[in-house]
């Protein structure tokens, strides 16, 4: 596997277009592998005409690809979200006219997988410096400058000079990266995101797509929280569970979708009143009414309230 992600980074590291694309294209097929690994063929299941069952994490957990690919997500090598961030950047700053915008798409959703696959990169979302974007693609560590952090990345491209496709890219990669994770949310506030994304609700000029899913980002910022992973160690660059045969917890964390909690992390947490107040700030009048429908709807099947 380690061969098939430098095969795929060597692309993503690249200043041409057209390896980049490729590169994506790679990270993308391992993705789907890691997926679709033990359904079986379609043909066998005389499911020709119909998509492959939706499979949680945990239906994951005993394959040996995916085990694989989680324990390589560990260090900072071979993270593939780290990789997939810096081409990101990369692509942002680059892609001014828009000629890069599908593949600033197709990273976002690239980005999405990823972070559901392996839950513990979230934590690279907390991280209070952004790599050097020259530094970073000729270079295996992150630079020491204070540059952006990955949320601020997320945060420029609701910017309305950004296309409505980018846009709803980035609120659903923006859900994936705060989901279990109050600390990024914490971080997310600290970088005055609800003035962003409320600014780009309210706006005449917002399409209804884009705006459908904002109301569905303010539906989650609204949900209870609850504390996020554990944090890494300080030889850990990523946190998450070592992968070793026999290690204990491992069965229970990987059957919970990587989503194993440590009491102590509680403190990051902020009720929804606290958070209704914030957002009343910016939405006067409409956060009740939020509320309401999450009370009634059940959006997201229930499963956040």
């Amino acid at each position: 596997m380690e061969s098939l992600l430098s095969l795929a980074f060597d692309n993503l590291s690249s200043f041409d277009g057209s390896k980049i694309k490729k590169g994506l294209r790679q990270v993308e097929g391992l993705l789907a592998q890691i997926c679709l690994a033990g359904q079986g063929s379609p043909k066998k299941q005389g499911e020709n005409q119909q998509q492959p069952p939706r499979r949680m994490l945990a239906d994951l957990s005993p394959d040996p690809a995916f085990r694989e690919f989680f324990k390589l997500q560990e260090g900072f090598e071979w993270n593939v979200a780290q990789r997939l961030l810096t081409t990101l950047d990369w692509l942002v700053v680059r892609g001014g006219d828009g000629s890069y915008d599908m593949l600033i798409v197709n990273a976002l959703d690239l980005i999405q997988g990823v972070l559901l696959l392996h839950p513990p990169s979230r934590v690279l979302f907390q991280r209070s410096v952004h790599m050097n974007v020259r530094y970073a693609r000729h270079s295996s560590f992150p630079a020491s400058s204070n540059m952006y952090p990955h949320l601020q990345l997320l945060l420029d491209l609701l910017e309305p000079i950004n296309s409505p496709a980018i846009q709803c890219a980035t609120i659903i990669t923006l859900v994936v990266a705060l989901l279990d994770m109050p600390q990024n949310i914490r971080v997310f506030e600290a970088l005055d995101g609800l003035l962003t994304v409320t600014s780009l609700f309210k706006s005449r000029e917002t399409g209804r797509e884009v705006k459908f899913r904002l109301t569905e980002f303010l539906y989650f910022y609204l949900t209870p929280e609850t504390p996020n992973i554990p944090k890494p160690d300080r030889t850990s660059v990523i946190a998450g569970p070592e992968l070793i045969p026999g290690s204990p917890g491992k069965s229970k964390l990987l059957a919970s979708g990587g989503r194993q909690r440590s009491k102590s992390e509680s403190g990051n947490t902020l009720s929804v009143d606290a958070k209704k107040q914030h957002l009343d700030r910016y939405l006067p009048g409409v956060v009740d009414e939020l509320l309401k429908d999450l009370d009634t709807y059940k959006p997201f099947g229930g499963i956040l309230s």
